[in-house]
C-alpha cells in the first residue's frame, strides 16, 4: 500500500494543533512537524502526538523543505496547522496517487458559515477548477519522485506554494496530471477576520498580479503585515 506522511510547518501554532493534531496523526503513516522556532507549547505538543518533528529558521519554504526530507513514504501531504483533512482523506490522496496522479490538493472550505465566507469558498473552488494551481492551504500532496524531480520547495519568504503548484503542474503533464479532491479541507478563516475580508482578498490579489508580472517574491513579502504574511485565497 501507498504509504502517506502528514507534514506540518508551524510557528506557535500551539492552539491550532490542540484542536487537530491528534487527528492527524490518526489518519497517516508518518507525521512530522517542521518548526520555524515556536516559542509555545508547539514542539512539546508534536512530540507527544508522536510526530517526527524537526527545527530549524521560519520560512514555510525551508520548513517544508525539511519536513520532506525527514519523512520516509511514497507520497507527501503538506498541510497547515490550522487546516483540517476530511475524513478518509489520506485514503482519497492514496487513490488519487494510485490512479496516476503525480499530486494535487483538495477542494477547501473555511470554518467561518457567514455569507462572506461562504462564498469566498465557492470562488476559490472555482479558481481552483480552472486553473488547477490549489494553493498551500488546500493541503498540497506530491509523490516523492515528483517532489525530488521539482527540487522541492523555493526558500521564499512568501509565494512558495504558489510557485510550487505551477512547477507541478507542468511537470504532471507528462504523467498523471494533477487531482483535485472532494470533500474539501476545511481551513481558518482567522486571517480574513482579523484583517478585513475585503482588504486581504484586494491584497492577495495585487500581490499574484505582481508576481506574474515578474516582481521578486523578497520585495512582495513587504506587502504583508507580520505574522500574517500567507496569501489566502
Amino acid at each position: 500500500m501507498i504509504s502517506v506522511a502528514l507534514i506540518i510547518p508551524t510557528l506557535d501554532e500551539e492552539e491550532a494543533l490542540g484542536r487537530h493534531l491528534a487527528a492527524a496523526a490518526a489518519a497517516a503513516d508518518q507525521l512530522v512537524v517542521s518548526d520555524g522556532g515556536s516559542r509555545d507549547a508547539t514542539v512539546a505538543l508534536a512530540r507527544q502526538a508522536g510526530a517526527t518533528v524537526v527545527t530549524g529558521p521560519p520560512g514555510r519554504g525551508g520548513q517544508l523543505n525539511r519536513g520532506a526530507a525527514a519523512a520516509s513514504t511514497d507520497v507527501l501531504v503538506f498541510l497547515h496547522a490550522d487546516t483540517r483533512l476530511p475524513p478518509a482523506g489520506v485514503d482519497r490522496v492514496r487513490r488519487a496517487v494510485e490512479a496516476g496522479a503525480a499530486g494535487g490538493a483538495f477542494l477547501v472550505r473555511f470554518d467561518d458559515d457567514g455569507f462572506w465566507m461562504r462564498l469566498g469558498s465557492r470562488l476559490v473552488n472555482l479558481r481552483t477548477r480552472l486553473t488547477r494551481v490549489p494553493l498551500g492551504d488546500q493541503a498540497q500532496f506530491v509523490t516523492r519522485d515528483a517532489f525530488a524531480a521539482l527540487g522541492g520547495f523555493r526558500d521564499w519568504p512568501i509565494l512558495e506554494d504558489l510557485d510550487f503548484m505551477r512547477r507541478l503542474k507542468r511537470h504532471a503533464r507528462a504523467s498523471g496530471g494533477i487531482a483535485l479532491l472532494d470533500p474539501p479541507v476545511v481551513t481558518a478563516a482567522r486571517r480574513y477576520l482579523t484583517g478585513g475580508i475585503a482588504r486581504t482578498i484586494a491584497r492577495n490579489w495585487l500581490i499574484w498580479a505582481l508576481y506574474l508580472l515578474g516582481v521578486p517574491p523578497r520585495r512582495l513579502a513587504r506587502l504583508y503585515p507580520p505574522k500574517t504574511s500567507r496569501p489566502k485565497k
